[in-house]
């Protein structure tokens, strides 16, 4: 970006200033709309772009966003996670704040297979298709049984054929693994038991929003060793943005993600804290983020789990520890155990709404065809 240092001769008469001014003006609102075209057009064409085609063209020195499966940050270069955060908040500002109209999606259909219900992944999905001009069908349990009437690899070959894109929210990242190793159009991640990366992509779009930046804050993390915390291991190392995390004895995050995070840490700068103290992980944090103690499909470990859980509550006494201008965030749903009222419907330092309609914006530039390589 140019400033006005930049200008050569910022040193002369107020008047050569401002035409040198009015000309970086014109230059930039030329180069905004050359980039918003290209990007359209990429978006267009990005549906019709097969996985096949763009594992032949990209090479080791070229990475294209288009067309590449969407699982797990860990897969993603910081670049290329800075690319998706940008989209989305262009996305979000030119159809929200400036009424623009952009259907580029326009004959295009997502497939969304749905073995855990969801309000927000859903509905994010579906409004975010049609404000692209696209249509998204919805699959439920009672209507794509992977894995029992049908093998996965089978399920994914017959969602192909009819399908530009899939979004997938099941229960085990294998299921995942497999989809995407055997459609030949793109897979999206709507969530596993591992990772849940379109979530830390809007708590990631919200905090940057608030911030102003992302890399040098400190978030913690206060809760169970589940997918959000994994996926939140994966970008936080990846982004340079200090991560410390709480979870009760017997409730970690899996070791195999932990050793990724520390290699990636080690690369952008970022620093890890481990810890089973919820104090020492908010201390002097600026985000604060919990999730729910109890998963779908971990109802019968319900008791057990409030009890391992005593001590984690998000509450004004545990964020005294916090910094000054500490915000708070939670995926929702949110139950009254995780995070006190005072807390969660705090307008100065909740951020959970915006959190939420952000996972609309973030999925946006993943429906055509997982990202746009320019926007």
């Amino acid at each position: 970006m140019y400033s006005e240092g930049n200008f050569p001769f910022v040193n002369l008469a107020r008047r050569q200033l401002c035409n040198h001014k009015a000309l970086y003006t014109h230059k930039m609102s030329l180069v905004c709309a050359s980039r918003n075209l290209a990007s359209l057009r990429l978006l267009a064409a990005a549906c019709c772009h097969s996985k096949v085609a763009t594992r032949r063209q990209q090479s080791s020195e070229v990475r294209s966003l288009v067309g590449r499966d969407f699982l797990t940050l860990k897969h993603f270069q910081p670049d290329d996670i800075k690319q998706l955060l940008w989209t989305a908040k262009d996305l979000k500002t030119r159809i929200k704040d400036h009424k623009e109209v952009i259907t580029p999606l326009a004959g295009k259909n997502i497939a969304m297979v749905f073995q855990k219900r969801s309000t927000r992944t859903r509905l994010s999905t579906e409004s975010g298709m049609h404000l692209l001009g696209g249509h998204a069908e919805f699959l439920g349990p009672d209507d794509v049984h992977i894995g029992v009437n049908e093998s996965v690899k089978d399920t994914a070959r017959v969602l192909s054929s009819m399908s530009d894109l899939i979004l997938a929210r099941v229960y085990g990242q294998q299921d995942l693994d497999i989809l995407a190793d055997e459609a030949n159009v793109p897979v999206i991640s709507g969530l596993s038991d591992l990772y849940h990366p379109l979530q830390i992509l809007a708590d990631f779009m919200t905090l940057q929003e608030h911030f102003g930046y992302l890399r040098g804050l400190k978030v913690a993390w206060v809760g169970d060793g589940n997918n959000i915390l994994h996926s939140l291991m994966m970008g936080c190392s990846k982004l340079g943005i200090d991560l410390s995390f709480a979870t009760p004895k017997g409730y970690e995050a899996d070791s195999n993600i932990v050793h990724d995070a520390v290699k990636f840490a080690a690369a952008s700068g970022a620093n890890l804290t481990i810890t089973n103290d919820p104090m020492e992980a908010v201390y002097r944090a600026d985000a604060i983020i919990t999730d729910t103690w109890v998963s779908m499909g971990q109802e019968e470990e319900k008791q057990k789990r409030l009890e391992d859980f005593r001590g984690y509550q998000v509450s004004r006494k545990m964020l005294k520890e916090a910094g000054a201008d500490w915000v708070f965030l939670h995926c929702l749903p949110r139950k009254g155990e995780e995070v006190t009222d005072d807390v969660f419907y705090d307008n100065q330092h909740s951020l959970v709404w915006q959190e939420a309609e952000n996972r609309r914006w973030t999925v946006m530039f993943q429906t055509p065809n997982t990202t746009l390589h320019s926007l």
